[in-house]
């Protein structure tokens, strides 16, 4: 079937759909990217056939190439007015909250408006960013219908289909897992499930706009919680003086448990709003008030770990007579996913600040990410640990697995290491000279 279709928003969840979609016979595919100085370079980047991810992404170097240079269906602008021609209309723009804990739809209310400007009778509309319950009804369809004089579900379709990507699968995510597409009436959930069984291998869902909102804002309040189980049951082991990661070993050889993993904290663009996203959802459009409890206290733990490592970084260096004031700490990994470079809402920001805030010079190193806005990282190991008193290990990076124990212990002032992410054993690194620490490791 011929198809022209708009990808809003270059980020992790639309360069890959879009790619993945352009390489559809009979798809053709323009990327709308905003021009600005944080992210406009992906313009000429994609249009040059170049992958703009630098962490690990089986596949997208190959898939960019061939649609971009060899197929020539895929090429991104800055442009809104290409939606006048397009059959299909993907919205993936970031979806954040604010310090108050409420959504902030800037992204999503704009380019909702811009591309109204130029929509079309017959046009799918598919929100794939995460939205509050509701939004999708109450805050894009009037925007939508406003903007364009059309009325959804008569003259064009509406339907929100929730991405499940995680940087390093960004590809596999998208055609290996199931897809549920909700859309506001029968016509727009087939056309949307049409156009994804030409990407997605798995089973896909139809059900409706509202029910698709709540599964995915819900999926990812349910991991959060585990997570915070997680990490309450790290500071439980860590009083006792045991190993919280065996002891999740032992509960999780039943077929019927899971327990997730302790870490030095959740980031990424969705966990840490998504719970307060579908509490916004119920407040606001729901019939009567729900506490929403759990997940509350499940943000609250989950916060709270990127401090507890600072802390645990602070008594450790005061066990050996350092101060912190002047002293040197290299904080490995500021992605906050292993072998990414994605850095949103990521847990290395806070355990910087906390030290920092104590006169500690910090330097920060990752071997995917360039730039963290308002902070120094280098891609220097040795320039990073050169003269710490302590390496505090924030990310769990492949290349950090490697490191030389022999090598870094003689690089470093003060042998203290600090682990957030069961990187290491802790014998293995005791016998090299390391005075150890851990999240989850008494």
């Amino acid at each position: 079937m011929e198809r022209t279709i708009a990808v809003i928003g270059m980020g992790y969840v639309g360069i890959p759909a879009a790619a993945l979609l352009a390489d559809v016979p009979g798809h053709t595919v323009v990327g709308i990217q905003r021009r600005s100085k944080r992210s406009g370079w992906k313009i000429e980047w994609i249009n040059s056939g170049k992958n703009p991810f630098e962490g690990d992404e089986p596949g997208m170097d190959e898939l960019i190439a061939r649609v971009v240079l060899e197929k020539k269906t895929l090429h991104v602008t800055d442009d809104f007015s290409v939606c006048k021609d397009a059959d299909v209309i993907l919205i993936d723009v970031q979806t954040p909250t604010n310090t108050e804990r409420i959504p902030e739809y800037l992204s999503l209310r704009t380019v909702s408006a811009q591309a109204a400007n130029y929509l079309q009778p017959g046009t799918l509309v598919i929100i794939e960013s995460t939205v509050a319950p509701g939004t999708t009804e109450h805050v894009v369809k009037p925007i939508l219908e406003e903007g364009s004089a059309l009325k959804a579900g008569e003259d064009f379709y509406l339907a929100f289909s929730y991405e499940r990507v995680m940087p390093g699968k960004l590809l596999e995510y998208i055609t290996d897992f199931p897809r549920v597409v909700g859309g506001i009436d029968k016509e727009s959930t087939q056309r949307a499930v049409a156009l994804y069984k030409t990407i997605v291998r798995q089973e896909i869902t139809p059900t409706s706009v509202l029910t698709a909102e709540l599964a995915k804002t819900m999926e990812n309040a349910y991991r959060d919680v585990n997570i915070a189980f997680a990490n309450e049951m790290a500071h439980v082991c860590e009083a006792m003086g045991v190993d919280v990661f065996e002891i999740r070993d032992l509960m999780n050889a039943r077929h019927d448990r899971h327990m997730h993993l302790a870490g030095a904290g959740v980031g990424g663009h969705c966990l840490p709003k998504d719970s307060w996203l579908l509490r916004f959802g119920v407040d606001t459009y729901g019939a009567h008030p729900v506490p929403t409890r759990i997940i509350a206290l499940a943000r609250t733990i989950n916060d709270e770990m990127p401090l507890h490592l600072a802390e645990m970084t602070v008594k450790a260096l005061t066990e050996h007579g350092v101060e912190l004031e002047g002293a040197k700490l290299a904080v490995l990994g500021v992605a906050y996913l292993e072998d990414s470079d994605d850095t949103r809402n990521t847990p290395a920001i806070p355990v910087i600040e906390a030290l920092q805030e104590q006169g500690a010079t910090v330097v920060a190193h990752d071997p995917y990410v360039r730039v963290l806005d308002g902070y120094e990282i280098t891609r220097d190991l040795q320039m990073a640990v050169a003269g710490a008193d302590a390496v505090v290990i924030v990310t769990r990076h492949r290349p950090y697995y490697d490191l030389d124990l022999a090598w870094l212990k003689g690089m470093m002032r003060t042998p203290v290491l600090v682990d957030g992410r069961n990187v290491f054993n802790a014998e293995t690194v005791q016998a090299a000279g390391f005075a150890y620490r851990a999240i989850g490791k008494g």
